[in-house]
C-alpha cells in the first residue's frame, strides 16, 4: 500500500491527493520550534544556526527549516551551496528528502529559495503539499527549528502556527521591542496563541536582558492574555560577527566565546523542559490542525 502511495505521489501530486490525506498523514515525533521576530536584522538565522549546532553536538537530531521564502540565507550564513531548495518541493518537482542537505556538525538543513517573489505568498494547494511532504520525512528528528522571515506577513504567521513552540527574538533596539509586541499581539488576538518564549539578543549584560523582558512582560500582562517565558540571552560579541563573516557558526569556530556560552545555556534550558508542559511533542497534531482549518 505504501509503495503504491509513493508511486502515485511521484507523478506530481495534485490538490485531491493532499485534501484526501489531511487526516491520514503520520508525522515524526519532534519539537517544532519557530524562531521569529517582529522586525528584520535581529539575528534570527544566526541564532537558529548556532542553536542547531549545539543541539547536534549533544546528540540531538536536528532539521533547520529556512522558512524565509523569497529571501533565504541560512545556506549563505553557513557557506553552503544547495542544488535544490524548498521551491522545488512547493512546486512538486522534488521530494523533501531530495532537497535536505547536511550542514556543519551533522545538522540537516532544508534550504529555501532566494529572490523568488511568488514564494512569499503560498496558495492553499502549495501549503498542503509542503505540510504533507514534512509528514513523510523518513528520519525521526528531535528538533525542527524554523527560521521564519521577519514581520507579520501571512507566511510568517503560517509557519509560527505550525510550530509547537514560538521563540520571539528581541534586541535592545526600541523598534525591535515594539515590533515584537506587535507579533505577539497578532498571534494572540487573531489566532489564540497564548504562550511565547522570549530570547534576548545582542545585549551587553544579563541585567539588560532581564530588564527588557520584564518591560515586555508588563506590557503584555496589561493588554494581552498571554504567558511569556524568559528563555535567555545572547551577549553582544565581536567573535559572533567575525564568525558570520567567515560563514561559520560561532559555537563551532569560537567555542569559548561569550556568545557561544550563551547558546549552550539556551540549549540547556530547552532540553531541561518537560515536553508534557508543551502540550505534546508530535508534529502530527499541528499538521492536522493546519490542514483542517484555514487560518489564512
Amino acid at each position: 500500500m505504501l509503495r503504491e502511495t509513493l508511486r502515485y505521489r511521484e507523478k506530481m501530486p495534485n490538490a485531491a491527493y493532499y485534501a484526501g490525506n489531511r487526516y491520514k498523514i503520520k508525522a515524526p515525533q519532534a519539537r517544532v520550534i519557530s524562531i521569529t521576530s517582529g522586525k528584520g536584522g535581529v539575528g534570527k538565522t544566526n541564532v537558529v544556526a548556532n542553536l542547531a549546532y549545539v543541539l547536534s553536538q549533544i546528540g540531538k537530531k536536528v532539521l533547520v527549516v529556512d522558512a524565509d521564502l523569497g529571501l533565504a540565507n541560512i545556506d549563505i550564513l553557513l557557506g553552503l551551496t544547495p542544488k535544490y531548495n524548498l521551491q522545488h518541493v512547493i512546486l512538486g518537482e522534488k521530494r523533501l528528502s531530495e532537497v535536505i542537505i547536511s550542514g556543519p556538525g551533522g545538522v540537516r538543513i532544508l534550504p529555501a529559495s532566494s529572490g523568488v517573489e511568488e514564494l512569499a505568498a503560498l496558495n492553499s494547494e502549495q501549503k498542503k503539499r509542503l505540510i504533507v511532504e514534512f509528514s513523510f520525512l523518513d528520519d525521526n528528528y528531535d528538533f525542527l527549528l524554523i527560521d521564519t522571515a521577519a514581520g507579520i506577513s501571512p507566511n510568517v504567521i503560517y509557519f509560527n502556527l505550525a510550530a509547537s513552540e514560538i521563540v520571539i527574538l528581541v534586541e535592545p533596539d526600541p523598534t525591535s521591542f515594539t515590533d515584537s509586541y506587535a507579533m505577539i499581539k497578532v498571534l494572540s488576538v487573531k489566532y489564540g496563541v497564548d504562550y511565547f518564549k522570549i530570547l534576548l539578543n545582542n545585549v551587553t549584560s544579563e541585567n539588560e536582558a532581564k530588564e527588557i523582558f520584564e518591560k515586555l512582560h508588563l506590557v503584555t500582562d496589561k493588554f494581552l492574555q498571554v504567558r511569556l517565558e524568559y528563555l535567555g540571552y545572547i551577549f553582544h560579541d565581536k567573535k559572533l560577527r567575525e564568525a558570520v563573516r567567515m560563514q561559520r557558526a560561532v559555537v563551532e569556530i569560537f567555542p569559548y566565546a561569550k556568545s557561544s556560552q550563551c547558546f549552550h545555556q539556551i540549549v540547556k534550558a530547552l532540553c531541561d523542559e518537560s515536553t508534557k508542559d508543551l502540550g505534546g511533542n508530535s508534529v502530527n497534531r499541528f499538521i492536522n490542525r493546519l490542514l483542517g482549518r484555514d487560518y489564512l
